[in-house]
């Protein structure tokens, strides 16, 4: 996970992930932690989780990127190591608001990493470039 999550957020998610290999599901309790902690974003984060919507992309260089499907199908790419994504929630609801930590797209891809459930996809620097700097149509 990330050290740079508040500490309540970074050890629920560490204990789901305990959980979860001990037990494959996500008990009830662990479920309304989350809702607790995380808020309205839970429930849609957990059905991009079930849609195995998160990939993450790794370079030979060990950089990586994640790129979530969102619920309309538009892909968004975030940064997990410093909790950012390009979605307007994410802009509105956790930088200008303050409502939440995350948007639904990095709790997708903490939950995904905690369940194993992340795809990973191995792709050249080059590649990885044209993520993080698409060109402008």
């Amino acid at each position: 996970m990330d050290p740079s999550l508040p500490v309540i957020a970074e050890e629920l998610l560490q204990e789901i992930q305990k959980s979860f290999r001990e037990t494959s599901q996500i008990s009830d309790e662990l479920l309304l932690a989350l809702r607790f902690v995380f808020g309205t974003s839970v429930v849609p984060a957990l059905d991009l989780v079930d849609r195995q919507s998160v990939t993450r992309f790794v370079s030979p260089s060990g950089r990586a990127v994640y790129q979530v499907v969102g619920s309309s199908g538009k892909l968004y790419t975030c940064y997990a190591s410093c909790h950012f994504c390009n979605c307007p929630a994410f802009a509105f609801s956790v930088l200008r608001k303050g409502d939440n930590v995350v948007c639904k797209h990095i709790l997708a891809i903490y939950l995904s990493r905690a369940i194993g459930a992340c795809q990973e996809q191995s792709i050249s620097d080059q590649q990885l470039t044209a993520l993080l700097l698409p060109e402008e149509k």
